[in-house]
């Protein structure tokens, strides 16, 4: 009797896999329509439904920095029909900053691939007597905190890196938060701040158009979009390379077959003719990882922001 159990159990199973998707699959993405990772999940979305059938939507669940969509997603049915499309900050940083959170980053999800990821850019406004990183350095020890950073909000990924570039160059400057990425640009080009550690996909148009200075990339080697541009390592400042990222993870316990088409489809989806060139002119680098390099990737960036915002003392706003 167990043993007809068990196969009945198999042969369920088997069916469910074989049968995905047997309705809309929703892609959701824990903040606003417009921006970065809504960007990627919008861009993946059709290419899923042309290689694995069925509806793919993408539904905007914003709110408490990604962490109510987040905690939607874990508590989702494992059967592959809600997926999780989101940058680094639910997955990584908002469990160090938040008292509490309503998932388990390291246990509630399945982690299928890191989708993209791309550097930020020490920026500063073209009129801006700061010339290089060597400037901005020399400036900072000269004169701690009076030169100011903007960032999207505390906790962001411009404001940690700012703070492991003055934790790695022993200086310090004024940390100002804004409430997104929209005002923060106004200001630096106003020349209301100073500088700001922006996504490349966000700085890229204003660098073009001569109204932002690139001193210094994140980046692990020089972009091909920034070739001039040196990254901090070449500058001699270590273990200060930072990338922001999209990945996609699932409810934890997606059956394997299930995982291995998605993973296969989204791998796929990123490297179409029709798409990769596009996401490379944005600035993204293609990363299409494995699951089993996700999750080991998941748990270092994990404990590396941990251990920064614990030992900076960085708090939610």
């Amino acid at each position: 009797m167990k043993k007809l159990l068990c196969a009945l159990a198999a042969t369920l199973t088997l069916t469910s896999a074989l049968a995905w998707p047997d309705k809309p699959v929703t892609l959701v993405v824990p903040f606003p329509p417009g921006g970065s990772t809504d960007l990627i999940a919008r861009t993946l979305a059709p290419k899923l439904q042309e290689k694995l059938g069925g509806t793919f939507i993408t539904d905007n669940k914003a709110g408490a920095t990604g962490t109510i969509g987040a905690g939607f997603v874990t508590r989702s049915a494992p059967d592959g029909h809600t997926l999780f499309v989101s940058s680094l900050g639910p997955f990584v940083i908002a469990p160090h900053l938040l008292a509490k959170v309503p998932y388990d980053a390291l246990k509630d999800f399945d982690y299928i691939t890191v989708a993209v990821q791309a550097p930020n850019v020490l920026v500063v406004p073209a009129n801006s007597p700061h010339k290089t990183m060597a400037n901005v350095i020399a400036f900072l020890k000269a004169n701690p905190d009076k030169m100011t950073f903007a960032s999207s909000g505390n906790g962001s990924s411009d404001h940690l890196t700012a703070e492991l570039f003055w934790l790695q160059t022993g200086t310090s400057g004024i940390h100002v938060p804004y409430k997104g990425g929209g005002p923060v640009m106004t200001d630096l080009l106003g020349a209301q701040v100073d500088s700001s550690f922006m996504n490349i996909n966000t700085a890229m148009p204003q660098i073009l158009a001569g109204k932002l200075r690139a001193l210094s990339i994140t980046s692990a080697k020089r972009s091909p979009l920034l070739p001039n541009v040196p990254t901090l390592e070449e500058l001699g400042i270590k273990d200060a390379n930072v990338y922001s990222w999209q990945a996609i993870a699932g409810p934890k316990g997606l059956p394997a077959d299930i995982k291995a088409k998605l993973h296969a489809a989204i791998v796929a989806g990123l490297n179409d003719p029709q798409v990769k060139p596009k996401l490379l002119e944005l600035g993204f680098e293609i990363v299409a990882n494995t699951p089993e390099q996700f999750t080991a990737y998941q748990a270092a960036e994990f404990a590396r922001w941990k251990k920064l915002i614990e030992t900076r003392n960085i708090k939610a706003d």
